[in-house]
């Protein structure tokens, strides 16, 4: 993919966060046009990645390598918005473990996307809090919800996958056409490697795949149509510990109401709000490997894509750069 013409810092109004190198790797194979790097200030310790997709010119950043969590995050979103003064709005894009429960048929290499719900803003940090009475935990104090714009383009977006479908398969063809190494992750893994195992029955050896797992213990699920990714719509937990036991997941599900676990989002909300996009990679118990992570981050970035090309040009000129809690 080759470079275009440079574009000046003060001209980038989308701000899009990885954690992951394959995230990263997903997100730059997503650009419609690639642009020249510039000097970074010396405060500012990110690597980017410029480019365009429609009509927004974006900005990517990964977290250092080795360091996921929520501190992390925060930290890259920080000194991404000091460089980059003209940032009206910004996402949050990678993999996460999936919560399946009867009303959200969740299947690997499905998409979630945060929306607000109750008196949610679309996060829950399910690790800070206290804990009270009877040992029963109770958090502590709300996250943000995202920009108005995005919540305007979730709506829309939700809307063309009712009329039309969801559309993703279109973005990751175009994948390997850019970059030939990506053509793994842009392609499906296969159902047959879909596996979902009841919640209590922990992983049973030291191997990372389930040769060793009992399969009988696999959860009966119907067969889909087609392989394209079905994207959801919902509450996010978010915390700094990988979440990987299935009893653990179900009571939380019960609890928060919550559609998949990741480990960065609770860091940017409340000073850098953002929506969050998580392509599900495993299902957030022991039996989770990394088989499903390139198409999931793959998924995932395709969406994001997706959502921004249901943003006119317009409505992000409207938009106020972003410096501080949005009132309302």
């Amino acid at each position: 993919m080759a470079f275009s013409r440079a574009v000046r810092a003060e001209n980038y109004t989308v701000g899009w966060i990885c954690a992951l190198p394959i995230e990263m790797a997903a997100a730059t194979a997503m650009l419609d046009d690639r642009y020249e790097p510039f000097p970074r200030p010396s405060h500012d310790h990110n690597i980017y990645t410029f480019g365009r997709i429609g009509s927004h010119n974006v900005v990517l950043a990964c977290l250092p390598a080795g360091v996921p969590g929520t501190t992390s995050a925060a930290v890259v979103a920080t000194r991404m918005l000091s460089t980059f003064t003209a940032i009206k709005f910004s996402l949050m894009v990678g993999v996460g473990g999936g919560v399946p429960n009867p009303v959200s048929d969740i299947r690997l290499g499905d998409v979630v996307i945060s929306k607000p719900s109750g008196i949610s803003g679309g996060v829950i940090q399910y690790d800070f809090g206290k804990t009270v009475q009877e040992g029963r935990f109770v958090q502590t104090g709300l996250l943000n919800k995202p920009p108005s714009v995005l919540l305007h383009a979730v709506a829309s977006l939700e809307t063309k996958c009712i009329l039309e479908g969801v559309g993703l398969r279109v973005h990751l063809a175009e994948m390997p056409l850019k970059f030939p190494h990506l053509r793994t992750a842009a392609n499906y893994p296969g159902a047959e490697h879909d596996r979902l195992f009841e919640a209590w029955y922990d992983h049973q050896s030291d191997d990372r795949t389930c040769a060793s797992c009992d399969t009988g213990r696999l959860v009966t699920r119907p067969a889909r149509n087609g392989i394209e990714p079905t994207i959801h719509y919902g509450l996010i937990a978010s915390g700094n510990q990988v979440m990987r036991h299935g009893v653990t997941r179900e009571r939380l599900r019960g609890e928060l109401d919550v559609l998949c676990f990741e480990m960065e989002a609770a860091g940017l909300m409340d000073d850098f709000p953002c929506l969050v996009i998580r392509g599900i990679c495993d299902y957030a118990d022991s039996h989770k490997n990394k088989e499903w992570q390139p198409y999931a981050a793959a998924a995932a970035a395709a969406c994001a894509k997706e959502l921004l090309l249901t943003i006119p040009a317009t409505e992000v000129v409207e938009t106020k750069a972003f410096r501080g809690v949005e009132e309302g």
